[in-house]
């Protein structure tokens, strides 16, 4: 495989590259600071949401940087409880105000929860809003593969990304490979299943690299072509998120990681990826 870097980037349908390490803000409502850390360590991916509260924070960050917007990519998402065509155009322009911002790189429906007929009308509109040029990219987060279906036999465009927990012991494989037939880049959130990390094998490969285990798995992430979001409001934990480029794990490490899958008796995040 190609050496990794942390400018590593993949192309998504919609034509714009995505940054494979992105930087997770969950329950980080102050979050300027930590975004602000994770520029100085080299990421260029911030992931929020509406329902995090925290889009204003983000967008004073992206300000105070003194990046230049190009290089960066920002994302926010909106749950259930606002879909809607009518609420989702006006929750579009909401978080573009709140980020201080006059696009987002990627907005996705955060949650399948509100039934057919609205996630459908979510999407349309996120799709305008995408024509008028306020979003880049759109795509959905806990979605399954019947979600996914849902969207194909609406004619629709596909979404460019789909955001579910990922990691070792919760590896989702039927819709990680239904994303390869259709263009879809996978996301990982809970990449570093939420420290719960005590395992064998994660351990005896931390140890060979000199590393913490969550290194481990950033790294597994990565080399399965996944885009993992570590979160952490800890100077020296988002810079050791970071630094994930100067080793590699062989294939049968990768193999030994792969075996751990639980299911979703691995699943450590509530996960909507069943509602109908």
């Amino acid at each position: 495989m190609a050496a990794l870097t942390i400018a590593s980037s993949i192309r998504l349908s919609s034509g714009f590259n995505i940054p494979l390490l992105g930087f997770g803000v969950y329950q980080n409502y102050d979050a300027r600071p930590s975004v602000l850390e994770a520029f100085k360590a080299g990421y260029r991916h911030v992931d929020s949401a509406q329902m995090y509260k925290n889009e204003a924070a983000v967008g004073a960050a992206v300000k105070e940087s003194g990046l230049n917007r190009e290089d960066l990519f920002i994302t926010t998402k909106c749950a259930s409880k606002s879909h809607g065509y009518e609420s989702t155009l006006k929750g579009v322009d909401e978080s573009l105000d709140k980020f201080g911002l006059d696009y987002v790189d990627l907005f996705l429906i955060h949650d399948p929860l509100s039934g057919s007929e609205r996630r459908l009308a979510t999407y349309k509109a996120l799709l305008e809003s995408k024509a008028a040029g306020k979003i880049r990219s759109v795509g959905v987060s806990n979605y399954n593969i019947h979600h996914l279906e849902e969207i194909k036999n609406a004619n629709l465009e596909m979404p460019s990304v789909n955001q579910i927990e990922l990691h070792p012991f919760c590896q989702q494989k039927p819709i990680v490979e239904y994303r390869k037939a259709n263009s879809i880049v996978v996301e990982a959130y809970c990449p570093i299943i939420r420290g719960q990390m005590e395992n064998e094998a994660i351990t005896r490969i931390a140890t060979k690299y000199s590393r913490d285990p969550a290194q481990i798995l950033l790294r597994w992430s990565l080399q399965k072509g996944y885009v993992p979001l570590p979160k952490s409001a800890t100077p020296s934990r988002i810079q050791s998120n970071a630094k994930l480029y100067d080793f590699e794990l062989n294939a049968e490490e990768m193999s030994s990681l792969d075996a751990l899958d639980r299911g979703k008796e691995g699943q450590v995040s509530w996960n909507p990826v069943d509602a109908p």
